[in-house]
């Protein structure tokens, strides 16, 4: 944490393997290599191609891409993205729809502060948008955030999203996705014991680690094993001078998308390969499924070094949120407090990074809420990724979503 020796040289890596891809697959693409008929020619530039693409998007925030929809008019309605709150590490943004009156159905989207941008829930949000306004949690990539902005940790983000419930009022639902599950669960207790008035409609934690022990996975026992000590000096480094966050902590974007890989190295290596092939034969396109996925899924940013560790450490180590021993500026958070805030969880059989069991902790937890105002879903054959963006999300989770919605909001 002392200098920013060691990002440098991951940025310095990653900005080689892409001059690298591009300088072979400019060279490989003379006519003069064609003339050997030697296929390792064609692989070459395939090669290049691929890497300089992949190593490319590291950098790169992808853009949200939804344009328009369709509605039942039988006309495409233009969408436009509106910033209502910037905050230092977060915007509060708005998906408008022109000509559409507002929606009665009205969602807060909370998507993973985890290393990806807010972007990998595109299609979450797309799916949502012909029936609900849709305002979305837009995390900001650490290393753009300066360093006078100050520290953000498991706290600061608690108090963002009361802000944000705040502001859109008591007629929205809170729709979290993975990582801030507990931490909403959190927001919504500050409010109910606070500001009751202003608590949300319903709750909607989807593959959340309330309690990382109810179901272990990969990911739980790298919390139980790892020292903090040791976590800090391995995984902190200091922002290039290079950006405007140059200074601040964080842990790198680069070295979570190396983490990410090793979950599941022989299946990307697979999906590199074929790719290479599929580009040599010429049967690849900018946008098919391959870049689709990969361009959203390389594209990683840095967290702030005292979100990941107070995370690991209170989330996942000390079980705060489980326990019901959160504290927020060393004011106790009762879980039990939340006795009016309908909630549905929403787990997938086969996800490895929440297993089943770790967000539906969340009904044990709120022992202040009546039976008859908590459900539950397990998505069978589902992984982590399908419950909030898949098939299994399209096809079955949305309908159960919007229902819920619609339900409570009837009674209000």
């Amino acid at each position: 944490m002392e200098h920013t020796t060691g990002y440098d040289l991951m940025e310095s890596l990653r900005i080689t393997q892409r001059w690298m891809g591009a300088t072979v697959s400019a060279m490989a693409s003379y006519p003069m290599p064609g003339t050997a008929q030697n296929p390792m020619a064609a692989w070459a530039q395939a090669w290049g191609t691929v890497a300089e693409r992949s190593f490319s998007r590291m950098a790169v925030k992808p853009d949200w891409g939804i344009r328009s929809i369709a509605m039942d008019d039988g006309t495409d309605h233009l969408v436009d993205i509106e910033t209502l709150k910037e905050r230092a590490f977060c915007n509060l943004i708005h998906f408008n729809v022109r000509r559409r009156a507002p929606m009665k159905r009205r969602v807060l989207l909370v998507p993973p502060m985890s290393g990806h941008h807010a972007t990998l829930c595109r299609s979450t949000v797309a799916s949502l948008l012909p029936d609900a306004e849709v305002f979305v949690a837009d995390w900001k990539n650490a290393r753009d955030v300066p360093l006078a902005e100050g520290r953000f940790d498991i706290e600061a983000y608690t108090l963002y999203l009361t802000d944000f419930i705040r502001l859109l009022g008591p007629e929205t639902h809170v729709i979290a996705i993975c990582q801030p599950a507990p931490l909403t669960l959190a927001a919504t207790a500050c409010l109910a014991a606070d500001d009751p008035d202003a608590q949300p409609a319903g709750l909607i934690l989807i593959g959340g680690p309330i309690d990382p022990d109810a179901g272990p996975t990969e990911v739980t026992d790298f919390g139980h094993r790892v020292n903090m000590g040791l976590l800090e000096d391995r995984a902190i480094q200091q922002v290039s001078h290079k950006y405007r966050g140059a200074g601040r902590a964080v842990y790198p974007g680069l070295m979570q998308l190396a983490g990410f890989m090793a979950i599941n190295p022989d299946r990307h290596a697979e999906s590199f390969t074929d790719q290479i092939r599929r580009v040599a034969a010429g049967e690849a396109s900018d946008y098919d499924a391959h870049n689709r996925f990969y361009d959203e899924y390389l594209a990683v940013m840095d967290l702030p070094a005292e979100f990941y560790l107070s995370t690991v450490e209170r989330i996942f180590k000390n079980r705060e949120i489980a326990r019901n021993a959160f504290t927020l500026a060393g004011t106790p958070v009762d879980m039990a407090c939340i006795t009016g805030v309908p909630l549905l969880t929403i787990e997938g059989q086969r996800d490895r990074i929440t297993a089943p069991g770790q967000c539906a902790a969340a009904h044990d937890l709120l022992t202040g809420l009546p039976p008859a105002l908590k459900e539950r879903h397990l998505e069978p054959d589902a992984g982590h990724y399908g419950i909030f963006a898949g098939k299994h999300w399209r096809l079955n989770i949305r309908p159960i979503v919007l229902d819920f919605i619609d339900r409570q909001r009837r009674q209000i």
